[in-house]
C-alpha cells in the first residue's frame, strides 16, 4: 500500500482560505499539497484537539491535512498562516 497514489480532496472552506494567499505563496502551498498524494506522512503529527491531523510546513503556512488510509484519500482540512491555522 506504501507505493499507491492517492487522491486530493481540499475542504470548501480551505479552499477559499488557500484564494486569499498570494500567488507565489499559492503556488508554493499548491505544489506541496500535490506532493501530498505520494508523501502521505510529510509533515508530524498534530496533538491535543487536532489529534488524528497532520502539519506540512510551507515557509510561513501551514496545511493541515488528514490521510483516510481506508478510501485512498488526502483530505486538506485547513491552510493558513502559522499564527492564524490552529485557531
Amino acid at each position: 500500500m506504501s507505493g499507491a497514489t492517492y487522491s486530493i480532496k481540499i475542504k470548501a472552506s480551505a479552499a477559499k482560505a488557500l484564494r486569499k494567499i498570494d500567488a507565489r505563496d499559492r503556488s508554493r502551498l499548491i505544489a506541496a499539497i500535490d506532493r501530498l498524494a505520494h508523501e502521505r506522512s510529510a509533515g508530524s503529527a498534530l496533538k491535543g484537539e487536532f489529534g488524528g491531523l497532520r502539519r506540512l510546513r510551507v515557509g510561513a503556512y501551514r496545511i493541515i491535512y488528514e490521510a483516510v488510509h481506508e478510501e485512498l484519500t488526502v483530505l486538506v482540512v485547513r491552510v493558513g498562516h502559522r499564527r492564524e491555522v490552529y485557531r
